[in-house]
């Protein structure tokens, strides 16, 4: 073990608390970044290439990730009898990620984007496609009861890859190039907080079978078209305004959907650390204690939202007002227009909370099918309503089209999820 990774593994304090105080800072810094790059873009490179920024950073690549993510982080970090090895999830990672680099590429090249467009946001791509392996070794870490080095690698991918972007987009003040510096960036992270403190740790099974990778990708595969087609409907609006209004609207529709990671922040310190608790009593056949602590989260995801709202109802006018300033006066105007659409955006945000809870206890339960059926649904709804709205009513129709959405689903998650913890006539670790 390096001098390096012997820093990173040690905790400092009790593991329990350096989880969950890690596991903070790592969700913060993560969804902070992701929540102010676009408007910080915005605000540097101009409405334009902010708008393309937007969409590459938090749709296009978003959805690569996902490709490359395979929704396996659930299923791995909640595999706590060593169903499979972190040698099979590593091995079927490496697959995905090429998988999602040829879809991008593949999606850019038919699009009938500019060439510098193009590169844009095929760089952002990979850059989530990165991010995409990174969550392998970092659900790892989570499976063998360090989530505090998931929250470390979180914390130092981020601040370096994002210092290194904005460092080279103020200097140069080249898009292109503060892209390919941060895709260097990150993969320095990936072996920095990744691949060598993995290393380091004992026990892990690095060995791969063939087989395995099968039977794993049969076991998630549900799993990952859900999470694919989630994102669809979560991102749904995003690609009709790029298709429909441009990419200036791109950009100013992102800015106003910023509060949705704040909330989503919010609840990832509530939802990830009681993950491995949830699973352990489902197992268990704690059925009770399971339903008791769902409803406990449930309740403080209600009470995030509800605040979320309070505020935007008092100062949702100023905070966008205050926006306006800090991009300068040619932006005057151009956000508090967007006022309704900024509150709904919110609601719908807590909305997704609500649902992602429930989603990983219907993972918990191994109800893929029940999870497909309803993003299946719901992607259908979403390619129809999408397009249709955005025309008629611009980023506010795209706003009532994210709120109806993610109201619909997150009633579909919740009941599908608290019918399976009554069920009768099935043990405790359930079934599809």
């Amino acid at each position: 073990m390096t001098a390096w990774t012997n820093l990173l593994i040690r905790t400092g304090t009790d593991r329990g608390r350096a989880n969950m105080l890690w596991n903070m800072a790592g969700s913060f810094c993560y969804a902070f970044a992701s929540m102010v790059l676009s408007f910080v873009v915005l605000r540097i490179a101009g409405e334009d290439d902010g708008g393309i920024f937007s969409f590459g950073f938090s749709t296009v690549g978003q959805q690569m990730f996902l490709l490359a993510y395979f929704g396996i982080r659930p299923f791995q970090i909640t595999d706590g009898k060593g169903e499979y090895r972190f040698g099979d999830y590593l091995h079927h990672r490496y697959l995905t990620c090429v998988l999602a680099l040829l879809l991008g590429g593949g999606y850019l090249l038919v699009s009938g984007y500019t060439a510098r467009k193009a590169g844009i946001l095929f760089l952002l791509v990979g850059y989530k496609v990165v991010d995409g392996l990174a969550d392998v070794y970092e659900s790892e870490f989570q499976r063998q009861g360090r989530l505090y080095l998931t929250g470390k690698s979180n914390t130092f991918r981020t601040v370096l890859s994002v210092g290194v972007f904005l460092t080279v987009l103020l200097v140069g003040g080249n898009l292109f190039a503060a892209c390919v510096a941060a895709l260097c960036a990150q993969l320095a992270g990936l072996f920095l907080f990744d691949t060598a403190v993995l290393r380091a740790l004992e026990g892990v099974d690095y060995g791969w079978a063939g087989a395995r990778m099968r039977a794993l990708t049969a076991s998630t595969a549900l799993l990952f078209v859900s999470v694919f087609l989630d994102f669809y409907v979560f991102s749904a609006a995003k690609y009709a305004i790029d298709a429909h209004l441009g990419d200036a609207a791109s950009g100013y529709f992102n800015v106003i959907f910023m509060p949705t990671s704040v909330i989503n922040l919010a609840a990832g310190f509530v939802i990830r650390p009681f993950l491995t608790d949830l699973t352990g009593r489902w197992d268990g056949g704690e059925r009770k204690k399971f339903a008791g602590r769902l409803l406990q989260i449930s309740a403080v995801i209600g009470a995030l939202t509800a605040l979320a709202i309070g505020g935007v109802i008092a100062l949702g006018h100023p905070v966008l007002a205050l926006m306006e300033w800090l991009l300068g006066s040619a932006y005057a105007g151009k956000l508090t227009c967007y006022h309704l659409a900024f509150g709904l955006i919110v609601l719908g945000g807590g909305c997704y909370a609500l649902l992602n809870l429930h989603y990983y206890a219907l993972v918990i339960m191994r109800r893929q099918r029940v999870i497909f059926g309803i993003y299946l649904v719901a992607a259908a709804a979403a390619a129809v309503a999408a397009p249709r709205l955005v025309i008629l009513g611009g980023i506010e129709g795209a706003a009532w089209e994210y709120l109806v959405l993610m109201a619909g689903m997150t009633a579909a998650f919740v009941i599908c999820a608290w019918a399976g913890v009554f069920e009768k006539g099935r043990k405790g670790n359930g079934g599809i």
